[in-house]
């Protein structure tokens, strides 16, 4: 089994096991060389659950045409609101949700679609989210709420992350929507022999996950994920899914640690390739 696994995000519906590793195997070898200066003859493999949001049959029809009709009250809107923050924050182009313009629905508490479009056209011209239609934004806010939500959905998603895990491996590195897979697998499993936990552009410390995550957090502390040693959280400040940089408030001994994605802030390659991801996997390796 491999020594390294890496878990994904939102992105990689229409993908695989074999297809992402021919990206992800080379990007995680070139970071290595380029923080630690060795060579990865090491096994890596990719855990795939970008399907379990589809039934079965279903993935060839595509994405549905959503709009700000479909964005639902509660989880989805305020995931919505959270990036909009965040992208409004670093990007002096973004209007500020409670800045005049942004057509907000004064007197009630409901992000209502109205306050959605404002949203939506307010992150359609960041630098973040610029290449995102409508229908691919609500896409990735329902898969988030599917996943914290859903039974089905965040089991079968787990299950994949186990069945990469062997007797050999040692790290995890995990992405975006994947970081919270991968933390809760850890938790269920502190039998595993992982002992590095690497997550890459996590949304863990958005309250909005933090207090959904199994198992529950006590006290604002959440638990640390099963057997792992070490657990280093590696941000692009730019990044708007990591919304919150820091993950040591909430989970206790973290290293948390900022890098520079360049115009892709969230990709996953490029933290592979950097020189700070590559060294903390070299360094879990041993």
């Amino acid at each position: 089994m491999a020594r390294v696994v890496v878990v994904h995000g939102i992105g990689h519906e229409w993908s695989g096991s074999a297809l992402m590793g021919r990206d992800v195997v080379p990007a995680l070898r070139d970071g290595v060389r380029h923080g630690s200066g060795l060579r990865l003859d090491e096994d890596i493999a990719c855990a795939f659950y970008g399907n379990v949001f589809f039934e079965e049959g279903t993935r060839n029809l595509g994405v549905p045409p959503w709009d700000e009709h479909d964005v639902e009250d509660g989880f989805e809107a305020e995931l919505l609101t959270a990036w909009w923050e965040a992208a409004a924050g670093a990007d002096p182009a973004v209007t500020a949700p409670d800045e005049p313009g942004t057509r907000a629905i004064p007197g009630t508490g409901r992000l209502l679609s109205q306050r959605v479009r404002s949203a939506l056209d307010a992150l359609s011209g960041s630098r973040f989210f610029g290449t995102y239609s409508d229908r691919m934004m609500v896409f990735a806010l329902k898969q988030v709420r599917r996943y914290m939500n859903e039974p089905v959905v965040w089991q079968e998603a787990r299950a994949r992350v186990a069945e990469e895990i062997g007797p050999d491996t040692r790290v995890v590195v995990a992405h975006s929507l994947g970081s919270v897979v991968a933390y809760e697998a850890l938790c269920e499993h502190p039998e595993w022999p992982v002992t590095d936990f690497v997550t890459v552009g996590s949304p863990l410390g958005l309250s909005l996950i933090f207090n959904r995550l199994s198992p529950l957090p006590e006290n604002g502390t959440g638990a640390w994920p099963g057997g792992i040693r070490r657990w280093t959280n590696l941000t692009d400040p730019g990044d708007m899914v990591a919304v919150v940089h820091e993950l040591a408030p909430r989970f206790g001994a973290v290293t948390d640690e900022l890098l520079d994605n360049g115009l892709k802030p969230h990709s996953l390659l490029r933290y592979l390739t950097a020189q700070k991801t590559g060294r903390v996997i070299a360094e879990g390796l041993g």
